[in-house]
């Protein structure tokens, strides 16, 4: 019975182990594809904007982790969009950075009056050393989103340079089209609505009204907060008179003599 029972409970090797190959083939292949669509996610040069408003100085920040198919990276081409005519590179210790001008159609004037015939066409930041595949650095641009830009969608393509090799970040997708389904998106931003700047009023110029109107609203808080300080001082004078005056004087106790001790 024992031999039995014994022979019962052992499987065949040559059906175990194909099982447990089979098995672990999976869980290795499911591992693969879980981190592969991560990794396919983020495998571009992305934009994060400080700002979107439209009109508004924003600051874009582009990061960038990976190289031309593992090759470390050694410069990054930005290619700035017609609206826009100036842009401030950020000083970065790892970058050397230079602004290429390009010619206007027709001269424009900024908002400081000069006369303009020239813009910023591109940024270039060549990597002092370069970025090895698999670590991760950002530059920032500087710039102005333009006034009437509300609801569009400003793209910044990069050309990234590698030791070997080059990738140019330079799609851009139509009108319902997901940017994720490109081979290589260039970096967006969405342009939203401006925001209104609901300053507060000026406190002169609510007095210069008030003035103007004969209204003393303005005043009015003074009065009363003066009013307040002249009671509390009427009161604590009241409050030393009573304890200099009317308080009754504690009994003394007489010392007895040294003589009388009968």
């Amino acid at each position: 019975m024992s031999s039995f029972l014994s022979s019962a409970g052992r499987q065949p090797a040559g059906r175990s182990r194909p099982v447990a190959a089979g098995v672990l083939t999976g869980i290795l292949a499911g591992t693969a594809l879980a981190l592969a669509a991560p990794l396919a996610a983020v495998a571009h040069v992305g934009v994060t904007p400080s700002s979107t408003a439209a009109g508004s100085t924003t600051q874009l920040t582009f990061a960038v982790g990976h190289g031309c198919e593992g090759s470390a990276t050694t410069g990054l081409t930005f290619t700035i969009p017609e609206e826009i005519v100036s842009v401030t590179p950020t000083v970065h210790p790892n970058w050397t950075a230079e602004k290429v001008l390009v010619d206007l159609a027709q001269p424009i004037t900024d908002a400081h009056g000069n006369s303009l015939v020239q813009r910023v066409g591109q940024v270039v930041y060549t990597a002092n050393t370069p970025l090895e595949d698999g670590f991760r650095d950002t530059v920032t641009l500087q710039l102005t989103l333009p006034a009437d830009a509300n609801g569009s969608t400003l793209a910044f393509p990069v050309l990234q340079t590698c030791e070997v090799g080059e990738t140019d970040w330079n799609q851009v997708a139509d009108e319902g089209q997901d940017p994720h389904d490109l081979d290589h998106p260039a970096p967006a931003v969405d342009v939203t609505a401006a925001v209104v700047d609901h300053a507060a009023p000026v406190v002169g110029a609510e007095l210069s009204a008030s003035a103007a109107s004969g209204r003393t609203t303005v005043a009015e808080p003074d009065l009363v907060a003066r009013g307040l300080g002249l009671a509390g001082l009427v009161a604590g004078v009241a409050a030393i008179l009573f304890v200099l005056f009317f308080r009754r004087p504690a009994a003394r106790v007489a010392a007895p003599s040294k003589g009388s001790d009968s």
